[in-house]
């Protein structure tokens, strides 16, 4: 025999559902703004350092193999040798253009002047080379993976718009449930004290309608002896 549930447990269910879906996701959100502030605001104060980094791509240097809005995370490389052509790596570039800034470019010759590894690096897009090499005390990492757009999700969680949508409202959703659970709760919980009350103070009633009872009938019995 099948079980037939009611239009209120589903109701129920499927709220259940989502408060916990929206639980978790902010919860990610959370640890990933968490993440990426540390990543930013304090790691990347010193980022040759750091294990592993993060950085959002800000220009068609690398298209087609990174696009922009591409987050990439880079690992940090202990020894030159451990950079083979062809590796896209990210370094404070030296180039005139772009000096002291982020660059994330391939490799695309490796040379030791001086017993200095110095690597000549190209964006897959560009038509020329850097005009300066990326000598290994100014590498950041080697880049390990790529996710797509994943920057314009930062941007937009950045901005007023993206903010409300991202983080207030869901919370908002889950405050005002647990508000309305609480309502329904202490409504429920009085609605019950009130039956309670009732129940003593009809049972006090019956209680003395059947004393009066026991009266009148003690009355009858002394009436018929006489």
């Amino acid at each position: 025999m099948k079980k037939r549930y009611s239009k209120h447990y589903i109701f129920k269910y499927l709220s259940t559902i989502c408060s916990w879906t929206l639980f978790i996701y902010l919860v990610l959100i959370a640890g990933f703004l968490f993440f990426y502030f540390i990543n930013i605001k304090i790691i990347n104060k010193d980022k040759i350092s750091q294990p592993i980094s993060i950085y959002t791509i800000v220009s068609g240097s690398m298209i087609p193999t990174i696009d922009v809005y591409d987050v990439i995370i880079n690992v940090k490389v202990d020894s030159p040798t451990d950079i083979k052509e062809g590796d896209i790596i990210t370094f404070i570039s030296q180039s005139s253009i772009s000096e002291n800034l982020t660059v994330t470019h391939r490799v695309k010759d490796i040379q030791v002047v001086n017993g200095e590894y110095q690597f000549t690096t190209k964006g897959d897009n560009n038509i020329i080379q850097d005009s300066a090499p990326a000598t290994f005390d100014k590498i950041i990492g080697r880049a390990v993976l790529r996710i797509p757009q994943l920057g314009r999700v930062q941007t937009f969680i950045a901005s007023k718009f993206g903010w409300l949508v991202i983080i207030v409202l869901p919370a908002l959703y889950i405050i005002l449930k647990d508000i309305i659970k609480l309502v329904v709760i202490i409504k429920l919980q009085k609605t019950s004290n009130e039956e309670k009350a009732n129940a003593i103070k009809n049972d006090k009633k019956d209680y003395d309608e059947d004393d009066n009872d026991d009266i009148i009938d003690d009355d009858e019995r002394k009436y018929d002896d006489d």
